[in-house]
This record gives structure tokens, sequence and C-alpha cells, in this order.
């Protein structure tokens, strides 16, 4: 079977969100994208407190200085597209209570008729979690764990009941209710997140890293479903953030995506053969623009159609 082929929306500062976010949105289902994405980043600390990633040294990419709200943008594509899903990748969920959180994406499935797919992470940044979040981040698993839970209850019937340490509802009416149950998918980077994912989740969202290291995470991940007797599947949707050697424009110092699209669907290729459902591209960050990222998005469509992915 091919793979399904998502495209990231545009959410960074030099885009404008109002006008690009229904254009791009459109545009991507008209080429035959089966899938919209958005991802979350709260703020940049300027100066940095932690590198990125949590990872010392490793610098916080300029692009992130702006970076439109995740459920605002994917508003926007749902009241501008018809067919394809409108997934996160990834909210952090303990950066929202549990309650809010699940009523905001049971109204945008509703409104779309039944295509939302929740991504959810914890996320890393030590400033984000002292802006936003409920409980601090030591307690980011307990936290993703009650949005889980929340987000079960309110998107089922009523009478909704929960009794957690973020969010209490008693015996309440709750609407609108999605369309169809909403799919849950975890990044689970960690030994206690697959198990989070194998117990309560409906899939895995990975980041491309290579395809070896993708192969041995998704088998392990098999095996531990079979261990712990999971026997409904498990969804993969794959993110990729594609990065391009450009030629510049004549007369221009700004450069434009040019020549990568053979390598990119080679890789896309190989990643398609370790058997995942998803796979989505992120190029917000490489194009300069929206008429540009419409048009890498396209030849990059009809090129791994071509090609078999």
């Amino acid at each position: 079977m091919t793979t399904r082929l998502g495209l990231a929306l545009p959410q960074m500062r030099h885009y404008d969100l109002g006008r690009d976010v229904p254009d791009v949105a459109r545009a991507a289902e008209a080429i035959g994208y089966d899938s919209l994405w958005v991802f979350e980043r709260a703020l940049f600390p300027d100066p940095p407190t932690q590198g990125l990633y949590g990872i010392e040294g490793l610098a916080w990419p300029d692009s992130y200085r702006s970076v439109a709200d995740p459920l605002v943008t994917l508003t926007l594509a749902a009241a501008a597209t018809e067919r394809a899903e409108l997934g996160t990748s990834v909210l952090v969920a303990p950066l929202h209570t549990p309650f809010r959180l699940a009523k905001t994406l049971a109204s945008i499935d509703a409104a779309a008729g039944g295509r939302v797919v929740a991504g959810l992470g914890t996320g890393w940044s030590l400033d984000e979690y002292a802006a936003a979040a409920p409980r601090p981040f030591e307690e980011r698993g307990e936290a993703l764990d009650e949005v889980i839970e929340v987000c079960r209850a309110v998107w089922g019937p009523d009478p909704v009941v929960h009794e957690g340490r973020l969010s209490r509802i008693a015996s309440a009416v709750v609407g609108p209710k999605p369309a169809r149950p909403i799919p849950i998918l975890l990044a689970a980077n960690s030994a206690k997140a697959r198990r989070r994912l194998v117990d309560h989740a409906d899939g895995w969202m990975p980041i491309g890293m290579g395809v070896g290291q993708l192969a041995a995470q998704w088998a392990g991940l098999r095996e531990l479903a079979a261990e712990r007797g999971r026997t409904r599947p498990i969804r993969t949707v794959l993110r990729t953030n594609e990065r391009y050697t450009p030629k510049p424009y004549a007369g221009e110092d700004r450069q434009p995506f040019q020549g990568a699209v053979g390598q990119i669907v080679e890789d896309l290729a190989a990643h398609a053969e370790i058997g995942f459902d998803d796979i989505f591209l992120d190029l917000q960050s490489s194009v300069r623009d929206a008429e540009e990222l419409k048009d890498v998005a396209a030849e990059l469509y009809e090129a791994a159609r071509a090609a078999g992915v």
C-alpha cells in the first residue's frame, strides 16, 4: 500500500498566518496530500537558558522566535479544507490544562467532520514549563497521563466523570463531542514513554533520524506490544524535517529550494520501506514564502508518487 503523505503548515514568522495557512492548506489538499500538521513552540528564551532539546550548547533556530499557536493554526486549516487529516506533531500536552485541551480538540474535530489526530508529547523546554505549565517539569509524565485520561473521558459518552490531580469532573454533560474517536499518538522516546504508548495510545510519532535506527525502534515497539498483550494495531506517523542545498536567485540575497528533490524522494522511499502508515514533510523553514512552499510541496508530491512512495 502506498504511504500516506502529509505536509506541515506554515507557522513561522516569515508567513502571514491568516492568509498563508488557509492558502497552503487548500493547495496541499488539492495537490493530493493526505494530512496537514502543526507543531508547538510556546516561546523563545532570549538569552537562551537551555540548549535546543535540552542539549547543552545546541542553539535554538532563529525561526523559533515566532511560532503561531498550533490549535489556532489547525482551526484555520480546518475551515479551509474538506478531506485532509489535521494533526499535531506534537502538542506539548503538559503546557495545557487537560479539560480545556480536550474540549478544544473535540470542537475542532466536530467542525472538521472527524479529521483531527492528536499527537502529544511531554516537551523539554524548562522555560516553557515555567511560563505555561500547570504542573512542574519533573511531573511531566504524570501530567501527560492525566491529559490522556481526561481526553478519553471528555470525548466519550455523557455523563463525563474524572477525578485527577489537575481536573475533577464530578458528573457533567460536555459537548460538542468529536465526530469520531480522536486518535492519540505519542512521541515516546523513553522506555516508560513506550509503555505508555503501548498501553494507552493509538500510535507512534517518531522523527526522522535514519532508517536503521527507526527500523530498530519500530521492531522494539512491536515486540513490547506483544509482550504487553496489545492486539490492536499501532498507527505510525513519521515526521521529516527537510534541509536543502539551494541555488541563489539572480540578483537576490535569499535562496530558494532547488535540486534536492531526487535525494529527498530516495530518503522517503527508504523510510517507507520500514512500513510507516504516514510520512509528512516539514518544509516551512527551508523556503522563503508560501508560494515557494506550495511549489516545492507539489514537486515533491509528484516525484514521490512517481517513485511509488
